[in-house]
């Protein structure tokens, strides 16, 4: 959809979470993440809503799921508390994780991992937001070549990843 303010530049990913109640979502990311509404409408149906948020330095997608779709159609979206559970996670590069972290959890979101600096080089936390997507923050501290990465993972764990590049 190509809505001024709000058209991705060729290549990158637009995230598009599907949401219970928009407009709580809305509130929540405007609280936690500081989003910015660039055009919202409601859903051919009438029955949900569709938004494109600026999120950080990201354009976000955001849609009521619309429960009473036909649940064989193969366009069925549902959000995270319908499906229990998530597919995904959106990792956001922050300049300090700590502080987004707290902010998103003063807002409403759910502690999943507290601020770690991690084996492999970046400081990362996760939070659950109210509708059940699970948002990742990290800054990285070091950059790493992968066998710096499989030493500091067989130090932290004692394993090995099966994949080197």
């Amino acid at each position: 959809m190509a809505v001024k303010g709000s058209v991705p530049a060729v290549g990158v990913i637009f995230p598009h979470p599907v949401v219970r109640d928009s407009a709580e979502a809305v509130n929540f990311y405007t609280r936690a993440f500081a989003a910015k509404i660039l055009y919202r409408s409601k859903s051919p149906s009438g029955k949900g809503e569709h938004l494109h948020l600026r999120v950080w330095a990201s354009l976000v997608q955001v849609s009521s799921e619309e429960p009473n779709q036909d649940q064989h159609a193969s366009n069925v979206l549902a959000s995270p508390e319908t499906l229990r559970g998530t597919t995904c996670v959106f990792q956001i590069g922050v300049p300090d994780v700590d502080a987004a972290y707290d902010r998103a959890v003063d807002s409403g979101a759910t502690p999943t991992l507290p601020p770690t600096d991690m084996f492999w080089g970046d400081r990362y936390a996760w939070v659950r937001d109210p509708f059940g997507h699970m948002w990742a923050f990290c800054t990285t501290r070091e950059v790493l070549t992968s066998d710096q990465v499989a030493e500091r993972m067989q130090g932290e764990f004692g394993t090995q990843p099966s994949i080197s590049t």
